[in-house]
């Protein structure tokens, strides 16, 4: 589909390959999914033909073009007839050579500046260093020519095996605040499991959606990953807890992803209840955090 084209036709901002904030084969416009946030984060990949937020995960070309400009599914598969896409989407199958897990170059321990972050954000930085074995990147942290570079590195651990990782940018400057490790180099998929879970204990968790949200409350907390959960994510939550508290962000979207998160694992007999704060459960005072903890029995 002739993306640009459309976006020009309709008179819809974009951020290109050769923009700050799109990924090179990549065109990116504000999601209209993200409400209170819809940044330049809804990426449409030039090659494959098919979108992703990457707050809040895939949407299908007829939903999209569907929101963008107002019209029924009819007149959307239509529109992406004419602009030379599929009006059925289609799977598609990705081949992925498997690489051996490593991090970006330069990886070393935390670093003043990454330190400064993390108090600056009510952290203590050695404890979250000693406990959930943060690195950092540095000024230049390249790997498979994605530059991780000014980031805290947090190794996922899955059955006491480090099996993928996620960063955190420090600067507050980049377009994606979370990167994780290139799928081709995950011994399993971030998005298939849990941050967190081999440090739970109890058969009671909280899920959060990020893992600075598990840094705040602690063992006994696991995260998703963002919103965007995936059924294996809550196969695995149903397998290993009895009672689940889902505590996302306080955003409408949020929200409406933790209801239903509830809705499939009361499916499964899971006991869940969704609990709300305002603001994000990683910015929470850290004294409100135990207390929140605390009173869950964790």
């Amino acid at each position: 589909m002739n993306i640009i084209k459309f976006y020009e036709d309709y008179h819809i901002e974009m951020a290109d390959s050769g923009h700050k904030h799109a990924r090179p084969g990549w065109v990116n416009i504000e999601c209209p999914f993200c409400t209170g946030n819809p940044g330049f984060h809804l990426g449409f990949d030039l090659v494959k033909n098919y979108y992703k937020c990457w707050r809040c995960g895939f949407h299908p070309t007829v939903k999209v073009i569907q929101k963008l400009i107002d019209v029924n599914a009819r007149e959307a598969r239509q529109i992406i007839k004419t602009y030379g896409g599929q009006s059925v989407e289609q799977k598609t199958i990705i081949k992925v050579r498997r690489k051996k897990l490593k991090y970006p170059f330069g990886t070393d321990e935390l670093k003043k500046n990454h330190k400064r972050y993390l108090i600056k954000r009510k952290f203590d930085p050695d404890k979250l260093e000693r406990e959930w074995e943060l690195l950092a990147t540095g000024p230049v942290a390249l790997l498979d020519d994605i530059d991780y570079s000014h980031r805290i590195l947090a190794p996922i651990k899955y059955q006491n095996a480090i099996v993928s990782f996620q960063t955190r940018d420090i600067t507050n400057k980049a377009e994606s605040k979370y990167m994780a490790c290139p799928k081709c180099r995950e011994v399993i998929e971030h998005k298939l499991i849990l941050y967190g879970i081999d440090k739970c204990k109890s058969k009671t968790v909280v899920l959060v959606e990020g893992i600075t949200d598990v840094w705040r409350l602690g063992s006994g907390a696991v995260a998703c990953f963002g919103i965007g959960w995936k059924r294996e994510q809550l196969k695995l939550l149903a397998e290993t807890f009895d009672r689940i508290i889902i505590l996302f962000d306080d955003e409408p979207q949020a929200l409406a992803s933790a209801k239903q998160a509830k809705a499939e694992l009361i499916f499964r007999g899971k006991q869940v209840v969704v609990k709300t704060i305002t603001g994000d459960p990683g910015d929470m005072d850290q004294n409100d955090a135990d207390h929140f903890m605390k009173n869950e029995g964790l």
